[in-house]
């Protein structure tokens, strides 16, 4: 799949994502990159054969002080080549990115992994 077509996915899977946490992302950059580094990979402890498909990088909003003042944008990574791999066909494609996004987008928050997973699972009811 070509780089251009993979954003068009990740753009068409952001406006999906429920419009009040859309709302409420403020500072986030959020990237496509071929995959993860050396460097990303042992930040989140994980060794090939394993894989990363999206990685959240920044503060949660949970953690910060009334005081917090200027930033760097906070970034989420898409992996086009691991999201790819772990993919059948184009339609597991659009699956694994929207389900990376809104993984991605609750460490944002600060959510759980329980929590995660609810809101993965309403967002895919709710595109069915």
């Amino acid at each position: 799949m070509t780089s251009e077509k993979f954003r068009t996915l990740v753009e068409e899977a952001l406006r999906g994502i429920p419009k009040h946490f859309r709302d409420a992302m403020k500072n986030i950059a959020i990237v496509v990159e071929d995959e993860a580094t050396p460097e990303q990979l042992a930040d989140v402890d994980i060794a090939p054969p394993d894989t990363l498909l999206g990685l959240y990088e920044g503060t949660p909003i949970t953690e910060r002080h009334w005081d917090d003042g200027n930033r760097l944008p906070d970034k989420i990574t898409l992996f086009q080549y691991a999201i790819e791999d772990a993919s059948g066909n184009d339609e597991d494609v659009v699956v694994a990115i929207g389900e990376t996004l809104i993984h991605e987008i609750g460490h944002y928050f600060g959510l759980s992994e329980d929590e995660i997973e609810a809101i993965e699972e309403e967002y895919w009811r709710a595109n069915e």
